[in-house]
């Protein structure tokens, strides 16, 4: 076993990596190396309850601040990595200090993509990925603002379901069709159309952002259409990119993400990564996927962790992810790319419903909107391989316990 590990990233997998290392009989030194001047924190809720302020940062961390020391990890905050040097085993920061290493976990996560259009870095114009982008958008929260959304996915509608509610004047711009249109069905996009729309958000769908317009701040938002949108302020939530850079530049195979078998060990000795810089397999949908998944992360680092300390559990399992937005709560199992039909159990036209994806009749997600039982029951039977047919599906008279009898 190795007597040291070093972790570059500190955020929900780095967290877990440590509390697993330690679980699993780890002994060695464990050093985290993170950009960010926090401990690892959760992601989920600051575009949530910590942008509506109902939380504070306590309720945020992983852990709490005191964990590290009692787990006896070296916390490097503020920090960025220049190089790895995987035939040294070394780690090279920025300020010149080298961190050996036995084995070394990736967990660097994602950034946001940013806006390519004129007036993209005019001051006024957010994005939403940390403790410190939150604290700037809250600055603009003021009853009256206007806020224009770039982006119709989650995160998007998200932060209108927070903003509107803070009297803030909202408009949503979205290019496709639909909004959340890459990850669910029309039924579904229809349905957040409408909720959204009787919450007081405007919602512009095949529009394409020409430009930002202002001159020492935003003033409006110019559409493809030619119209200018006012606007306070704007928030772009256009998508992740996979952070693989560090590993790419030290000769580890990347894709779509730094490249990881089923162990999260990468195509270098010694290297693993693990979370939302991961290209991984997936042996329920049989295909490799990058995930940007809570439960993602925090499974890779129990498997790359587990196998540092000589034992296997591969990592295999169901995807699944949430979005709060006002009093909704959707629960997503499985992935509905591919799907060619689509069951609806419950009222779609009130607020509790969920969306069977099924695909040459083989169920292989659902969309579960106040509906527990139906998600957790549907990711129990996607991570067994068990088919239920459609009609049973939608038949409320069976109760989701009994649905596959």
């Amino acid at each position: 076993m190795s007597d040291s590990v070093v972790i570059i990233g500190a955020g929900h997998a780095a967290g877990q990596a440590v509390a697993s290392l330690r679980q699993e009989g780890f002994e060695g030194t464990i050093v985290v190396v993170g950009e960010e001047s926090v401990v690892p924190y959760q992601r989920p809720p600051l575009s949530k309850k910590f942008l509506a302020g109902e939380i504070g940062l306590d309720r945020v961390l992983f852990k709490p601040v005191d964990f590290y020391a009692k787990a006896e990890a070296e916390m490097i905050l503020d920090t960025k990595v220049e190089k790895i040097d995987t035939a040294a085993k070394k780690v090279i920061l920025e300020e010149g200090r080298e961190l050996a290493y036995g084995k070394l976990i990736l967990t660097t996560g994602g950034r946001v993509r940013k806006l390519n259009c004129p007036g993209a870095d005019l001051p006024g114009v957010n994005y939403l990925r940390s403790i410190a982008d939150v604290e700037a958008i809250q600055a603009h929260f003021k009853p009256g603002a206007k806020l224009v959304i770039v982006g119709g996915g989650y995160i998007g509608l998200e932060v209108a379901a927070v903003a509107v509610k803070r009297d803030i004047d909202v408009t949503v711009l979205e290019m496709a069709p639909t909004v959340l249109g890459r990850v669910t069905c029309k039924e579904v996009a229809t349905f957040f159309e409408r909720v959204h729309g009787e919450e007081g958000v405007k919602i512009l769908t095949n529009t394409a952002l020409e430009s930002i317009e202002g001159d020492s701040h935003v003033t409006g938002v110019k559409t493809g259409d030619g119209d200018i949108i006012p606007a306070d302020f704007v928030i772009a939530g256009i998508g992740i990119l996979p952070n693989m850079e560090l590993a790419q530049d030290a000769g580890i195979d990347c894709g779509n993400g730094i490249v990881v078998d089923d162990l999260c060990r990468t195509s270098v000795p010694d290297v693993y990564a693990a979370g939302d810089c991961t290209f991984h397999p997936n042996p329920i949908y049989k295909t490799s996927l990058r995930l940007e998944s809570v439960h993602n992360a925090l499974e890779q680092a129990k498997t790359a962790a587990a196998h540092i300390c000589g034992k296997d559990k591969p990592y295999g399992q169901v995807p699944w992810f949430w979005s709060d937005q006002y009093d909704l709560k959707l629960q997503i199992a499985g992935l509905s790319q591919g799907f060619d039909e689509v069951v609806i159990r419950g009222d779609i036209t009130g607020r509790s419903f969920a969306a069977f994806y099924l695909k040459e009749g083989q169920m292989i997600a659902v969309d579960a909107v106040n509906r527990a039982p139906e998600f957790m029951m549907s990711k129990m039977l996607l991570q067994k391989g068990t088919n239920v047919p459609a009609e049973r599906l939608a038949d409320e008279s069976i109760e989701m316990k009994d649905i596959a009898k």
